[in-house]
């Protein structure tokens, strides 16, 4: 074991210096990370324009850069195991600020598209690690809710994005739109560098191939896991399918809403950042089993609600499935590493498969919408979303019968 390692230690407790400094630096990572992923989401009618490509074709980049991540994640999670998650997280974060800066100057539509892949891998960093993160250096009383504040980080890091792009797009164009994005990523780079505490309770895991294999196998063997992982795939296809397409949909009769007007619709993101927290501390004081369900049911109330005509009705659909959405990732993404470590699994590698099999849903669910809409607009894109949210509830419906592990009843 590490000489840096404390086994005795609890953790940060809430209130305490260093927890603030944990959640915080966490919070603006979190935000960096997904302003950065989903940069794009706003301008696609504009790269449509400007490049002359179809509905699908845009969405490429968004959906090759959460591939990219998707699939770096395999790697990145082992890779924190070994070498430690701080240095992983400033490195992903560094990272990825430059590809950004590398995006908008991008000379053509393939070398967009190879730099939003490239943006995915690099970003694979942070995600990787958070959760495993949490769990090791704050005290157990407090994981829920902790997981709950780094997803709200996301939540609001989704929100500034696709504001700052689609803001700066409508004046000064996509470039720089792009560019904005980077100079906010780079800022939350700096802030994670001066606040996040080393670790003190990380323990390296054996550096050899065969260990990795053994915990890839005890990874993928535990039924609640995998479900869990299905969970993140199936919610966040849903999610990003209703994002991807909206922009068309304000675009067209009878709203004909231009790109900074149909990006306003994004400020329904700080509602995921209030569900994550409150559902984070629901599920720390009810058990994750209890509160699961709760999330899935508002994400498909909101969906249905979408289909009404009035914008305000629209927007009050959208935010309550961003609310149920933020809910199901925040309780799932938190409930990965509590079952991993009640099961012997190491917490690095099973938050690794959740997070790549989240992206792949994103990736794969999320171009899926765009042929949704070609074929029957609004009422097709709702219909699949609402199909993916129903699988995602009968899957939190099973995961609440399925045996808990060792460490207390919300595992």
């Amino acid at each position: 074991m590490s000489a840096a390692v404390q086994p005795t230690a609890e953790g940060h407790r809430p209130g305490s210096a260093g927890y603030r400094r944990v959640v915080t630096a966490l919070f603006a990572a979190g935000l960096a990370t997904f302003a950065l992923l989903y940069s794009t989401q706003a301008i696609l009618p504009d790269l449509a324009t400007q490049f002359g490509v179809s509905t699908t074709g845009t969405t490429l980049t968004v959906s090759l850069t959460t591939l990219g991540l998707g699939m770096a994640l395999l790697v990145a999670g082992p890779t924190s195991d070994v070498i430690g998650r701080t240095r992983l997280i400033h490195l992903s974060l560094t990272a990825s600020s430059v590809v950004a800066a590398a995006c908008a100057v991008a000379p053509s539509w393939s070398a967009l598209l190879a730099l939003r892949l490239l943006e995915g891998v690099v970003l694979a960093g942070l995600p990787a690690v958070a959760t495993a993160y949490l769990r090791e250096e704050l005290h157990p009383s407090s994981h829920a809710r902790a997981a709950g504040l780094y997803v709200g980080g996301t939540a609001l890091g989704g929100m500034a994005g696709r504001l700052v792009t689609g803001g700066v797009a409508e004046v000064a164009g996509w470039r720089w739109a792009l560019a904005a994005t980077a100079v906010l990523g780079l800022g939350c780079a700096l802030a994670v560098r001066l606040l996040l505490p080393a670790s003190r309770r990380f323990s390296p895991a054996p550096a050899n191939a065969r260990a990795l294999l053994r915990m890839s196998r005890r990874a993928v063997s535990d039924p609640a896991l995998l479900a869990l992982y299905a969970v993140g795939a199936l919610s966040v296809g849903a999610l990003v399918a209703v994002f991807n397409t909206l922009g068309f949909r304000l675009a067209g009769a009878p709203y004909g809403l231009g790109l900074g007007a149909a990006s306003l619709v994004f400020l329904v993101y700080p509602t995921g950042t209030v569900s994550s927290t409150l559902f984070g501390r629901l599920a720390d004081s009810h058990g994750r089993r209890a509160v699961l369900p709760l999330g899935a049911l508002l994400a498909v109330c909101g969906a249905l609600l979408t289909l009404a005509g009035p914008l305000p009705v629209v927007i009050v659909g959208l935010a309550l499935l961003t609310g149920g959405f933020f809910a199901v990732h925040g309780v799932a993404s938190g409930w990965v590493p509590a079952r991993a470590h009640a099961g012997g699994v190491s917490t690095g590698q099973a938050a690794s498969l959740y997070l790549f099999t989240y992206y792949l849903g994103s990736s794969v669910l999320g171009s899926l919408a765009g042929d949704a809409w070609t074929t029957a607009q609004w009422p097709g894109v709702v219909a699949f979303v609402t199909l993916l949210l129903t699988a995602t509830g009968g899957l939190a419906l099973l995961l609440r019968r399925t045996p808990a592990l060792l460490e207390g009843v919300t595992p």
